[in-house]
């Protein structure tokens, strides 16, 4: 019974460090698609909200840049445009 403790605890600090580090992976991603977009003609607030929504449409295997990746994702571009209120 201790082992299977120790191994579900094991387990939990693995998922959670990897949340963790998916969460940094994420806001690298975010924080650059910001600064990419800092001479855009809209509220910062939407510029997040749209930054977060096209890398939440990304793959987690993803290597290109939001700007790259969303000129190959017009769709993608659109429905997240829509969401944050960039139209």
């Amino acid at each position: 019974m201790t082992r299977m403790l120790g191994l579900l605890l094991a387990a939990g600090l693995t998922l959670a460090s990897g949340v963790a580090l998916a969460d940094a992976d994420d806001r690298k991603w975010i924080n650059q698609c910001i600064k990419d977009n800092s001479d855009a003609k809209v509220a910062a607030s939407i510029v997040k909200s749209y930054c977060t929504c096209m890398n939440d449409k990304m793959s987690d295997n993803e290597t290109r840049t939001i700007t790259q990746w969303e000129k190959s994702h017009p769709q993608e571009r659109k429905a997240c445009e829509k969401k944050s209120g960039w139209e």
